[in-house]
C-alpha cells in the first residue's frame, strides 16, 4: 500500500511538473508573439505611416474654425496686432492670453514678456510663420488642436533665417513643423505634446524637405518623435529629449549631424533608415527598454561616423539592420561606450561593411548577436575594450596577446528562436550553457573576432567632457 502512494504521490508530483513547464512554455510563447507584434519591425514599418508626402491642408473654411475655437473671456486676438506691426518692427506683448491663430507674412519680432500665452483654442494651428527672418521669443504656446491629418501644431513654418528660441509650447499635438523652410535656429524652447498614448502624439520637431536649420539646446518631454524627413546638412545639437517614441528619427535624410544630445527612456533614442553620411558623436543615450528598446537603430543606410557615445542600459545598444546599404560605403564606430546593455550590438542578419574600432563594452549581458544563425565576422572588429576578455598582455603594449572571441553556446536557443528570449538569463538556460562549455556534443558558432583587443579602455571612450564619464567608470 505505502509503494503505491509513493507511486502516485510520484505520478501527481510529476503531472505538476508537466503542468508547471506547460504554463511556462505558453507564457513564452505569448511573450514572443508580442514582442513579434509590437517589437521593432512593426516600429520601423509604422515610422512613416503619414510622412512620405506633406500632410494635406485642412479641408475646414477657417469661418468653421473659428466657430470651433473656445477662449477665454479675456483673450486678446492676436492677429489685429501683427497686422499693425510695420515690417521690420518689433510686437512685445505683455501678460496676458491672446487668441490663436497669428499669420507672420512679414519680417519681424515677435517677444514676449513672462505670462504671455498664445492660447489656440483647441482647434487648428495657433502660429503659421510664411516670412523670412522672423523672430518668436518667449512666448507660451498652448492648446493647438489635435488632428493629425492636419498637422495641428504650435508653430507652421514655411519661412526660412528665423530664429525661435526661449518659448514654451504646452498641451499642442505638435511643437514646429517645418516644409521647406532652411537656415532657422530652434533654440532652448522647452516642448510637450498632448496627454495622449505615446504613438497618438504629435511630434515636437518636424523638419520635412528643410535644411541647414539649427535645432539646439531644448527640452522635450513626452511627445511622439522627433523627426527630420528628406532634409539634409541639419545640426541638432545639445537637446534634452526624454518619455517619446524616437528621441531623433531620420529618413532619407543625409548629411546631418547629432551632438551632445542625451536621450533617456525613449523606446529608441536615435534610428536612421535611408539615411546616409550623417554623424553622430558625444550622445547620452540610455534607458531604451522593452520588446522595441534600441538605443541607436540602423536601417538601409550608410556612411554614417558614431563616435564618443555613452550607450547604456538598452534592451539593444544597437541595432543594425542591412546597414550599409551602399556596397562601396563603410558605417564606422569609434570610441563608442556600450555598457549594462541586453545586448550591446545586435545584428538582423550576417551583414557586413561596418567598422568597430576603440570601443569600450561593460557589464552587457551578450556582447554581439546576430540573427538567423549568422556571424558578424564580415565586419572589422579592432582594438575594442571587452571586460569578459580572460586574455593576457605579457609585452605590455596594451593590447591582449591573443584575439578575443565570441562563440554561440546555449545561449544560440534565444538568439535564434526569438520566443526563447523569455528565458534569457534563467538558472535553467544558464546551466546547459555551462554544461556545453564543458563538454559540448556540438560546434560553437563563432560570433565576431577582435585580434587585438585592449588591455583597458581607452580614457577618450564615451562622451567627451560630460559628468556622465564619471558616473560610467
Amino acid at each position: 500500500m505505502s509503494a503505491r502512494r509513493r507511486l502516485s504521490g510520484w505520478l501527481k508530483g510529476g503531472a505538476l511538473v508537466l503542468s508547471g513547464l506547460v504554463v511556462v512554455v505558453l507564457v513564452a510563447f505569448a511573450f514572443g508573439k508580442i514582442a513579434a507584434t509590437f517589437g521593432v519591425y512593426d516600429l520601423t514599418r509604422d515610422a512613416g505611416f503619414a510622412d512620405h508626402h506633406p500632410p494635406p491642408p485642412d479641408p475646414r473654411s477657417e469661418e468653421e474654425l473659428e466657430s470651433l475655437r473656445r477662449f477665454p473671456r479675456d483673450a486678446v486676438a492676436l492677429q489685429p496686432l501683427i497686422d499693425a506691426t510695420p515690417t521690420g518692427g518689433v510686437l512685445h506683448l505683455t501678460p496676458g492670453i491672446y487668441a490663436a491663430p497669428g499669420i507672420l507674412n512679414r519680417p519681424m519680432r515677435v517677444e514676449g514678456e513672462p505670462g504671455v500665452i498664445l492660447d489656440g483654442g483647441g482647434v487648428g494651428s495657433i502660429m503659421t510663420v510664411t516670412a523670412d527672418d522672423v523672430q518668436v521669443i518667449g512666448l507660451t504656446f498652448r492648446n493647438s488642436g489635435e488632428r493629425h491629418e492636419s498637422t495641428d501644431a504650435a508653430v507652421r513654418l514655411r519661412g526660412k533665417h528665423g530664429i525661435f528660441r526661449d518659448n514654451a509650447i504646452e498641451d499642442c499635438l505638435f511643437g514646429f513643423e517645418l516644409k521647406q523652410s532652411d537656415m532657422n535656429i530652434i533654440r532652448r524652447n522647452r516642448i510637450s505634446s498632448k496627454d495622449l498614448p505615446e504613438a497618438l502624439r504629435g511630434d515636437a520637431i518636424r523638419v520635412w524637405y528643410s535644411s541647414g536649420n539649427r535645432i539646439e539646446d531644448n527640452d522635450i518631454v513626452r511627445v511622439r518623435d522627433v523627426v527630420v524627413w528628406y532634409s539634409k546638412e541639419n545640426t541638432i545639437d545639445g537637446n534634452r529629449i526624454r518619455d517619446s517614441r524616437y528621441g531623433i528619427h531620420l529618413m532619407y535624410a543625409h548629411q546631418n549631424s547629432m551632438h551632445r544630445n542625451a536621450f533617456l527612456a525613449n523606446t529608441v533614442g536615435v534610428f536612421l533608415m535611408y539615411a546616409n553620411d550623417n554623424v553622430i558623436a558625444d550622445n547620452v543615450i540610455q534607458y531604451s527598454q522593452g520588446p522595441s528598446g534600441i538605443g541607436i537603430g540602423f536601417k538601409e543606410s550608410s556612411g554614417a561616423r558614431i563616435e564618443h557615445n555613452d550607450v547604456f542600459a538598452n534592451a539593444r545598444g544597437l541595432f543594425m539592420d542591412a546597414s550599409p546599404y551602399d556596397p562601396e560605403s563603410h558605417n564606422v564606430f569609434k570610441a563608442n561606450r556600450f555598457a549594462y546593455n541586453g545586448v550591446a550590438v545586435a545584428f538582423h542578419s550576417g551583414w557586413e561593411g561596418n567598422a568597430f574600432e576603440d570601443n569600450a563594452f561593460f557589464g552587457n549581458h551578450a556582447q554581439a548577436m546576430v540573427g538567423g544563425g549568422g556571424s558578424a565576422q564580415r565586419n572589422i572588429w579592432s582594438g575594442n575594450f571587452w571586460d569578459s576578455y580572460d586574455g593576457f598582455d605579457r609585452n605590455h603594449d596594451g593590447a591582449g596577446d591573443t584575439p578575443y572571441r565570441v562563440w554561440t553556446w546555449a545561449d544560440r536557443l534565444w538568439m535564434d528562436v526569438p520566443d526563447a528570449q523569455f528565458f534569457r538569463g534563467a538558472p535553467s538556460l544558464e546551466m546547459i550553457d555551462l554544461v556545453e562549455r564543458l563538454g559540448s556534443l556540438t560546434e560553437p558558432r563563432l560570433v565576431l573576432s577582435d585580434p587585438a583587443p585592449r588591455i583597458a579602455a581607452d580614457a577618450d571612450a564615451g562622451v567627451r567632457g560630460w559628468p556622465v564619464k564619471e558616473v560610467l567608470q
